[in-house]
């Protein structure tokens, strides 16, 4: 006797009768995309990278939302690219920095669109790493950095983020945000933590665009070994405990087992994040004609979400949102 998924191979009306038993599906309210916001007037830089890509002035990052909000993508993730950094990051927590302008301007413009700010330090310090540096040691001072990265949180939640999401990987951030955001009378500012964030080479287009690679050494003392999966899960159930409330797992698509395991660990909302590198590959390869661009999209994205991904952030969105409206 034939399964119905069999039966389907034999008829006429295979596409509409398997649409019909679809297990997944990708929808724009399934994104968030992930936008570069540049000092100074007028500036729409293409990343030559990151084909499709560019670092906004705070007025074209407005029409940019305007777009992706029209499309149905019910939010922004925001990363800011400042006129001048130091050893301080003190752009990353400065009331008037890009990304805090930037969320003013886009909240007043598009007030329905949910702003995701990225709180790290690497695109304000000199150095290019997340945290602040030890001038004669070279290593990473974790308390130190707590301090600038739960500062920069509540400036974003000043500004008007609806979330924040530390992506710095330094130990003890999400309860030290916690703890700042409700001092300062921000307690139902939710934390969007990248739990398990890799020490990836799929990073790479990113950094081009955030202009934030490091200066010396690398990121490997505070990223996650890619060879580790137990680790991620003990990342992410301390981010729990601290006071997490939705999960980001990153990169994506080299790390779907991941994704999987966090799905069937914690009951929050599980984000993937479809990293620079994921983007451009498939980018490059339908640029020379390898691969059919929008279904490769579509199919690695679908996988994602089939891992148990509830949000997708992604490069890829605003051509995804148009596609599925097609």
């Amino acid at each position: 006797m034939a399964f119905p998924t069999q039966r389907l191979r034999r008829t006429r009306r295979t596409s509409r009768l398997r649409d019909l038993v679809r297990e997944t599906r990708l929808s724009p309210d399934d994104f968030i995309y992930p936008m570069f916001v540049t000092a100074g007037e007028d500036v729409r830089n293409p990343i030559k990278s990151m084909p499709g890509v560019f670092q906004l002035s705070i007025n074209h990052a407005v029409a940019e939302a305007k777009r992706v909000h029209e499309l149905g993508i019910p939010g922004v993730l925001l990363f800011g690219i400042p006129a001048e950094k130091d050893e301080a990051a003190t752009g990353a927590y400065d009331p008037e920095g890009i990304v805090q302008l930037a969320i003013r301007a886009i909240k007043d413009a598009v007030p329905e669109l949910i702003i995701v700010g990225d709180v790290c330090l690497c695109e304000y310090t000199a150095n290019g790493h997340c945290g602040v540096v030890d001038g004669n040691s070279g290593e990473i001072l974790n308390d130190v950095s707590l301090e600038l990265i739960a500062r920069t949180a509540t400036s974003q939640a000043e500004a008007g983020a609806d979330i924040v999401a530390p992506s710095d990987m330094m130990d003890g951030r999400v309860a030290a945000i916690r703890a700042d955001l409700d001092r300062e009378g921000f307690e139902n500012t939710p934390i969007m933590s990248y739990a398990a964030k890799y020490a990836s080479a799929f990073y790479g287009p990113f950094r081009d665009a955030a202009e934030s690679a490091p200066q010396f050494g690398d990121r490997r003392s505070y990223q996650m070994d890619p060879a580790n999966a137990r680790e991620a899960m003990r990342e992410t159930k301390l981010d729990v405990e601290e006071g997490a409330d939705f999960i980001i797992a990153k990169p994506a698509l080299p790390y779907l087992d991941i994704v999987r395991r966090t799905r069937e660990s914690v009951d929050l909302p599980i984000a993937a994040y479809n990293v620079s590198g994921e983007y451009s590959m498939i980018k490059a390869a339908s640029q020379n004609g390898w691969l059919d661009e929008e279904k490769a999209v579509l199919e690695a994205l679908t996988g994602i979400k089939r891992a148990g991904a509830d949000i997708i952030i992604s490069y890829h969105a605003p051509d995804v949102a148009g596609w599925l409206s097609e």
